[in-house]
């Protein structure tokens, strides 16, 4: 992969990378999307990474479809598929990680001790691998995001991150791969989400500033969904992720299905 990224760039061709873990759907088309529209070529990363799973989360069956996933990425015009390995990406012995600190502590740092640290090494080993002038990513997962741009920023790497706006279901659902998950009950269930949201940022639009008060309407409209589990609701700093701030992030269960969701209160809720 490196060789023919750099064959691009010495023929002064822009390289976006869209890294994603596959069974794609159309957020992650919509990013594929923002890279063709900046760049002369378009890599998407396919990879499964088993160090950002803990033990009992759901790697083994996290939805893998490579034949759908084909038919997209050709429809979408990508310029070249970048498939590693367990492998190639950790070989026999590997032990070095990436951990970054500060803004990959509190929320999802929390919940899932070593996702961040899985996140940032296979990012880093994607940067080398493509070299890209540009990589992709959703604003579905900010705190990744935000833990993305502080790698690239304190190691030095030359790319630029990108985060394009979360692609909603017409109920408001953020589109996840872990969506498959949900059975009919569980996905009108998980509209809950982005109903609080919606709310919150109602609250914030008519003048609340009160991060307790914020709160409490966040928290109010997931416990009245019964299927709803709350691992967590803040109201956070978007680059530090830390209250106070005006970005709302929530970590909820809707039965076994564990999915996230955010926005910034301050700017008016989608659809």
């Amino acid at each position: 992969m490196l060789d023919a990224s750099r064959r691009w760039r010495a023929q002064g061709l822009k390289v976006g990378l869209v890294p994603t873990m596959g069974a794609l759907h159309a957020g992650h088309l919509s990013l594929i999307k923002a890279a063709r529209a900046e760049n002369e070529v378009v890599v998407v990363s396919i990879f499964v990474n088993p160090i950002q799973f803990g033990p009992g989360e759901d790697f083994a069956r996290y939805p893998r479809d490579p034949a759908h996933d084909e038919g997209l990425l050709s429809s979408a015009g990508v310029d070249a598929v970048y498939r590693p390995s367990v492998a190639t990406m950790y070989p026999p012995g590997a032990g070095t990680r990436v951990r970054v600190s500060g803004v990959a502590d509190p929320l999802e740092g929390a919940a899932r001790p070593g996702h961040f640290e899985g996140v940032a090494t296979v990012v880093s080993k994607l940067f080398t691998a493509v070299e890209p002038d540009r990589a992709y990513f959703g604003q579905k997962d900010a705190q990744q995001a935000a833990v993305v741009r502080r790698l690239a920023r304190d190691l030095d790497f030359p790319v630029e991150i990108r985060v394009c706006d979360t692609v909603r279901e017409a109920d408001g659902l953020a589109l996840s791969s872990r969506n498959a998950y949900l059975d009919p009950d569980e996905r009108r269930a998980a509209a809950s989400l982005s109903a609080a949201l919606r709310l919150a940022s109602a609250a914030y639009a008519g003048g609340e500033r009160r991060q307790d008060q914020l709160l409490k309407v966040l928290c109010g409209r997931l416990e009245a969904e019964p299927l709803a589990r709350v691992e967590y609701a803040e109201v956070v700093d978007p680059e530090t992720f830390t209250p106070p701030g005006t970005l709302a992030v929530l970590a909820v269960r809707i039965g076994k299905t564990r999915l996230i969701d955010n926005h910034d209160l301050s700017k008016v809720f989608p659809g």
